[in-house]
């Protein structure tokens, strides 16, 4: 039979507060052994000290309370190895969300960073290959990498043929109600027809646009995007319409680094 211990004891044992210890026990994840039925003291067994130790390490990661108590009732091994695995997973997204903030903050107090030049520019009409589809925010990098994938797949499998580089073109919309219109598309000579999937072929018009290049990872990008709201907002010059981006080395989505012109849509260039 497994030894006894205060309250007190248990806690030194295993570096959990009494307030903790009895937050656990509210929410049913470690329950005292028994509790004195005259003065309320709870003891724990020594047995539960490595309960307490898992617990302690989980919580140290993060994870709910659902969630740990979902893995300690999990009925065998592979059940338990998913939902850490699943927690893990979702780990490295906030830590690589956690290390592009670092790298942009660091880039905007660099005081030898030098301003980004703005010009405004006519982009001329062109044929195209689309993938066009309205999207929800939060759905943005899983469409564009499966979008790209797809482009990626025509280029191999079709006679069509691209005459310049991929871009994105980006309504107001998605970013101002997390809901709005993404394309991603390739400059081709002619009109394609009878394409597979999702693709349409499809002029896009002329466009006079205040346009600045990134050049670096997607963690410094949006200074680009402010550099240009700026001007605009300055020159009182800002019309509706989708962002355009052309990539000129590598693509958006990490942290390589990339060459990205950045179309802002202003008003016809006189």
């Amino acid at each position: 039979m497994s030894a006894s211990m205060s309250i007190g004891d248990f806690s030194r044992a295993t570096k959990l507060s009494a307030k903790t210890l009895r937050f656990y026990h509210q929410v049913g994840l470690l329950l005292p052994a028994r509790i004195d039925p005259s003065n309320g003291y709870r003891f724990y067994e020594a047995g539960q000290v490595s309960d307490a130790q898992v617990i302690r390490n989980f919580r140290a990661l993060d994870m709910p309370v659902d969630l740990v108590r979902a893995i300690l009732s999990a009925p065998d091994s592979p059940d338990r190895d998913h939902l850490i695995e699943g927690h893990l997973a979702r780990m490295e997204v906030q830590l690589e969300a956690t290390r592009s903030a670092v790298a942009s903050l660091r880039s905007m107090l660099d005081p030898s960073k030098v301003p980004f030049e703005v010009m405004q520019r006519r982009l001329p009409p062109i044929n195209a290959v689309v993938i066009r589809e309205t999207i929800n925010l939060s759905d943005l990098g899983n469409w564009f990498t499966q979008a790209m994938e797809e482009l990626d797949f025509l280029i191999a499998t079709t006679s069509v043929i691209p005459s310049g580089p991929r871009g994105g073109m980006w309504d107001t919309e998605l970013f101002l109600d997390e809901r709005g219109q993404a394309a991603l598309f390739f400059p081709t000579h002619s009109l394609a027809t009878l394409l597979p999937g999702r693709a349409r072929a499809e002029p896009l018009p002329a466009i006079d646009v205040a346009m600045a290049t990134h050049r670096g990872s997607d963690d410094t990008i949006l200074e680009v995007y402010g550099a240009l709201g700026r001007y605009v907002a300055r020159h009182g010059i800002s019309v509706d319409g989708p962002i355009r981006e052309t990539y000129l080395e590598g693509l958006p989505g990490g942290s390589q680094e990339t060459v990205t012109e950045i179309g802002w849509p202003i008003r016809a260039i006189a």
